[in-house]
């Protein structure tokens, strides 16, 4: 098994630091060894990645790593176009696009190197595999939910953060998301304003708040679901969750937004594991060029499957 003493180069560093350069370990898989008592320090086990080391202590790693969820989801990130100014990527269910400001608040910078990574922490890694130098800091202009796949674009410079967020306020950036939902749903041009409590404790359509418009047209009728695209006029936070819940056809999968003001959680037959939208289409200027640009993202294996299953029903 691995070990090193500690010689003058490496003393007063921390052990996480240590068990990355040394063991030539990702942050996340050192975090996860030092999570499952594989790492000791002169034969004791320590779980404190901040722990300073001292020149002559004995570092051990026991065992052999084991593939960390953050490297598990890492492959599973598919880069699309990455030029100096811009990367499109597409995003897996259960990432977070980047950490809300808010959260690393209130919990303390301390605390931030020990939530799971986000997109934004994880994409440098996924370009220099690519052979693209990541250079720079990576900026989120817009996000899609955690539990959301699909396609996000992101800015490697200050400009192009600029551009693309007037973009993003001017609403002419072109989206649209495949939704697959319990119910009949029908076409509809869906219009409200979205405020932080609707009357129950949760985001949703009140006299007040941000307007909102979201356009649904119907792709298939699969029995007691509905396959159905939504186009973004406007995009404000779990817009499509909202609007499709409060219409009678909540996402499958939908676990907050799929009851009426006060009501029950409606039935949900479907079996899925997450609400099931996945943003499918992405077009935008270039921040630099100007030109119009735009891809497609297939859907993700656990909505296809789950719509080849109801098609054979």
């Amino acid at each position: 098994m691995p070990s090193i003493f500690i010689d003058p180069r490496l003393a007063n560093r921390t052990l996480l630091e240590v068990a990355q350069t040394v063991f030539r370990l990702p942050r996340a898989a050192a975090l996860d060894a030092l999570r499952a008592r594989r790492i000791r320090i002169c034969g004791g086990v320590c779980v404190d990645p901040q722990r300073r080391v001292k020149v002559g202590q004995h570092i051990q790693l026991d065992g052999k790593p084991a593939k960390s969820r953050t490297e598990t989801v890492d492959r599973q990130i598919i880069v699309r176009y990455v030029d100096k100014h811009i990367v499109v990527v597409e995003k897996p269910a259960g990432l977070t696009t980047v950490r809300h400001a808010g959260e690393v608040e209130s919990l303390g910078k301390r605390a931030k190197k020990f939530l799971p990574a986000t997109l934004v922490d994880l994409l440098p890694a996924v370009l220099a595999r690519t052979g693209t130098p990541a250079k720079g800091r990576i900026r989120a202009v817009h996000r899609i939910d955690k539990e959301t796949s699909g396609l996000v674009v992101l800015a490697r410079t200050g400009e192009a953060e600029s551009n693309l967020g007037k973009q993003f306020r001017a609403h002419s950036v072109g989206r649209m998301y495949l939704a697959l939902v319990r119910g009949k749903a029908k076409d509809a041009r869906i219009e409200s304003h979205l405020a932080e409590d609707r009357g129950d404790g949760r985001r949703g359509s009140a006299t007040q708040g941000q307007h909102a418009i979201t356009h649904v047209r119907v792709v298939e009728t699969l029995g007691d679901f509905t396959l159905v695209e939504c186009e973004l006029e406007t995009g404000r936070t779990h817009q499509v969750r909202i609007h499709l819940g409060e219409q009678g056809t909540p996402l499958c999968g939908e676990r907050v937004y799929d009851r009426p003001l006060n009501g029950k959680p409606l039935p949900d037959a479907s079996g899925a594991k997450r609400p099931l939208l996945h943003a499918a289409y992405l077009a935008i200027d270039h921040p630099d060029t100007g030109k119009r640009m735009a891809w497609n993202a297939k859907l993700p294996k656990d909505m296809s499957e789950l719509i080849e299953r109801l098609q054979n029903i």
